[in-house]
């Protein structure tokens, strides 16, 4: 069974969240980032991040659980609205505050399951998604504007070359091209197309 992590600073969220994951997986809590170092260890295959929290935010959490080379996935579930900074960040999702159970199973499912794919599927999965939240926040004129956000379509283009030679070995992931189709439709479609969609 899957072993994720709830880091939130407001207790009765993180319970809550707790209690909407733990029929499927086995979950546990922490309250600050500083306990969420504490726990977060190889075992831990998904950690659920808040971003604004005292003393050590979820953003200095995710980059320490990324020096230190756990491999764990990682899900920003926050009330901060995604900027350009989100595209240098190590995540796997983001979901924006208030999420419903369904939306926050599916979404925990989802990364789950992509954790099976090779690197560049599962790089390519996060460059998209957050090509998706900047193309909701932003007016086109700032994204054309901001030289973070092309290099982001410049690196979807170079990693999509590559994992279009990967697609052909994930015949046992029929819903691969789905995936990225609900994302480019979250998108308003716009941008590349996701590999293998022809």
């Amino acid at each position: 069974m899957s072993e994720v992590l709830v880091v939130d600073d407001e207790p009765r969220l993180a319970d809550l969240f707790e209690g909407w994951l733990a029929s499927k997986w086995s979950v546990s809590t922490a309250y600050s980032g500083e306990e969420a170092l504490e726990k977060v260890s190889e075992s831990v295959d998904l950690v659920l991040l808040d971003r604004r929290m005292p003393e050590q935010s979820g953003d200095d959490v995710l980059a320490t659980i990324r020096s230190q080379g756990y491999d764990t996935r990682v899900m920003m579930v926050t009330a901060v609205d995604p900027d350009f900074d989100i595209i240098e960040m190590g995540f796997d999702d983001y979901l924006v505050k208030p999420v419903s159970k369904d939306e926050l199973l599916a979404s925990v499912e989802d990364v789950l399951e992509r954790a099976a794919y090779e690197s560049s599927v599962r790089e390519y999965y996060s460059l998209v998604s957050k090509r998706a939240l900047l193309e909701k926040e932003k007016a086109e004129h700032e994204l054309n504007e901001n030289a973070a956000y092309q290099e982001l379509i410049a690196r979807i283009d170079d990693v999509a070359a590559e994992t279009d030679r990967t697609i052909s070995r994930l015949e046992s992931h029929t819903d691969f091209a789905d995936v990225f189709r609900d994302l480019d439709a979250g998108s308003d479609g716009v941008g590349s197309r996701p590999p293998g969609s022809d």
